[in-house]
């Protein structure tokens, strides 16, 4: 009879049978897989089912695998590296790398460093997504993610720290004159303030009433009204700094208090990285990473 590749079990549960016989624990595999603990294990029973085999020996404290299961194991892992390492090679030739980053980072860094890196990375094709949307990488098809985030991660995932969320006072020269130090809140209440999607003034006033000002979705857009002289706004310093710099904006003093989230570099751990995409990984670390 010939073979017939119908007659093979489901990618997903493949998967789910080789990281839980990596961790012989079917909570440390759905960690890794991003889904639930009885997912894995009834992926795991639908591929014995499948097979008419058992895999695993189901222990009060894990999983211990069969001889058959063992060796099951051994060859699926080396079929994952051999899918791994061919899908690194076509994106390697490709030289194309995809970064999901949040609105106001694609805004205020990465945008202004694309000439930068296209003199750095001369062979490597960035595309860049601005979402806020949690990513998967493989669905989205996305290589590296920033995000306003904070640990821990995924054992799936690798994690570089970039900056943290320190968050001041910005105004335009035209609407606030330079002076030495922050005004007082009393002074800053009485001019227009500029509102995102985080809501920090009513944090800064300490007050749960609504404030008067312009509202916007995306922190860019509220540095773009007070670049625009129409106001103040609270913002990740990181996100300002070239603004400052220039004399753009002015720096009011902190915010009083700091968020508790940080931006980090993600990807997914891989046995054999891709070496465009590593050196995106690393020209972001050292270009936007903490000293």
């Amino acid at each position: 009879m010939p073979f017939s590749r119908r007659s093979l079990p489901s990618l997903n549960a493949l998967r789910a049978f080789e990281v839980s016989g990596r961790h012989l624990n079917f909570r440390a595999a759905s960690e890794e897989l991003g889904v639930t603990q009885g997912a894995v294990a009834q992926q795991v029973r639908l591929l014995e089912d499948h097979l008419g085999i058992t895999l695993f020996d189901r222990l009060p404290r894990g999983l211990a695998l069969t001889d058959q299961g063992r060796g099951y194991l051994a060859d699926l892992s080396r079929a994952f590296d051999l899918l791994s390492t061919a899908t690194d090679r076509l994106q390697n030739r490709a030289g194309v790398v995809t970064i999901s980053v949040t609105p106001t980072f694609a805004t205020k860094m990465l945008i202004p460093q694309l000439s930068a890196l296209q003199m750095a990375l001369p062979s490597v094709e960035l595309r860049t997504v601005a979402t806020t949307a949690v990513s998967d990488f493989d669905r989205d098809r996305v290589n590296l993610a920033v995000r306003e985030t904070r640990p821990p991660f995924p054992p799936a995932l690798e994690a570089r720290f970039l900056f943290p969320q320190k968050l001041v006072l910005v105004a335009s020269p035209h609407l606030v004159a330079k002076a030495a130090g922050a005004p007082p809140p009393d002074q800053i209440a009485r001019l227009p303030l500029l509102h995102d999607a985080y809501g920090y003034w009513s944090r800064f006033f300490a007050t749960k009433e609504k404030l008067p000002g312009a509202t916007f979705n995306q922190t860019s857009l509220a540095l773009d009204a007070a670049l625009a002289g129409q106001g103040i706004a609270i913002a990740c310093q990181a996100f300002v700094e070239a603004d400052l710099a220039a004399g753009r904006l002015i720096n009011l003093g902190s915010a009083g208090f700091d968020a508790d989230t940080g931006f980090y570099l993600l990807r997914k751990r891989s046995p054999h990285p891709g070496g465009a995409v590593d050196a995106i990984w690393s020209w972001c670390i050292d270009r936007y990473g903490a000293p």
